[in-house]
């Protein structure tokens, strides 16, 4: 027997003196409000109301167990509703600076359908690996290495001018010997700022004579994709981006680069939807090929993604 749904049967019935009445307002059909006070009666082993006449009145019974049935009823009623409230909990989600608003948009949206309520809060690398770690947020987008990452994006090289050749060898960024001649530098955007993306494309650079001041950090993506427009600089970046400022887009023939991102969250019911469900809708954002799922493993964390300074 539901001895809440018996209870609340019994209180409606009681409160209308009528089992019609007391069963429309309970929303019930007046059948089924009988049975189940028959049913109470029979678990509590006493009559709870005298049925002798049209109008419902309570035994002594009744008038005794009334007080405990509506208690029960008002104590299931808040149940709902503090789980109700528990369900529009809203998960904190340290994304990437570089998510289109558009795409974070579609994300908060399709989480909605799984009754989950989204805050994004875009960050740069070394700032989700801080909120990660103090627990400001729920859950977040890291950096890590390709090898363990959940969503790659390739990287390529832009600039403003088409590339003469389906790929770009660092070799051909050499500057000539006349003096005057300007050195093209590949600029890094914040995002691409992590020990496992900056430093290969260093230590690439610097293999293929390339001086160092040719490699270098920008402040900003809007920094960085400005030089690239209005210089011959070249910009760091995936196909989408640099579709997204009219760039021309080529890969490195050498090193290959790709952007790697894990999800780190503090608890299991935070990271299954993520890394599941939502997993198409995080690779949008993040510019990721699709992808298949990766299997559902425990919450990793905030994992170390290196240096990202």
């Amino acid at each position: 027997m539901d001895v809440v749904a018996a209870c609340r049967a019994f209180v409606a019935v009681s409160g209308h003196g009528s089992f019609t009445s007391g069963a429309a307002a309970a929303g019930i059909p007046q059948s089924v409000a009988s049975r189940r006070v028959a049913a109470l009666e029979e678990h509590f082993g006493g009559r709870l109301v005298d049925r002798s006449s049209r109008a419902v009145r309570l035994t002594s019974f009744g008038q005794d167990m009334l007080p405990s049935a509506r208690r029960l009823v008002d104590l299931a009623d808040a149940m709902v509703d503090d789980a109700e409230r528990g369900r529009l909990r809203p998960l904190r989600f340290a994304v990437p600076e570089i998510c289109p608003p558009h795409r974070l948009a579609a994300l908060v949206v399709a989480a909605r359908r799984q009754r989950i309520h989204l805050e994004v809060r875009p960050a740069g690398p070394a700032e989700r690996v801080r909120l990660c770690r103090t627990l400001e947020v729920g859950a977040g987008i890291v950096a890590v290495p390709e090898a363990t990452a959940a969503w790659r994006v390739p990287l390529g090289l832009a600039a403003r001018t088409p590339f003469p050749a389906p790929t770009v060898y660092l070799e051909t960024l050499r500057s000539g010997r006349a003096r005057t001649q300007a050195r093209r530098r590949i600029l890094i955007q914040p995002e691409d700022d992590v020990a496992h993306l900056r430093d290969p494309l260093t230590r690439a650079g610097q293999s293929a004579g390339l001086a160092p001041a040719q490699v270098s950090v920008a402040p900003s993506l809007v920094d960085a994709a400005a030089t690239a427009l209005g210089s011959p600089d070249l910009l760091l970046c995936s196909r989408r981006q640099a579709e997204e400022f009219g760039l021309h887009w080529c890969p490195l023939a050498g090193p290959r680069l790709l952007r790697g991102y894990d999800l780190a969250a503090g608890v299991r019911e935070d990271h299954e939807p993520l890394g599941t469900v939502l997993h198409a809708d995080v690779a949008r954002c993040l510019g990721a090929p699709d992808q298949p799922e990766p299997a559902v493993g425990p919450p990793s964390g905030a994992p170390s993604p290196g240096d990202p300074a």
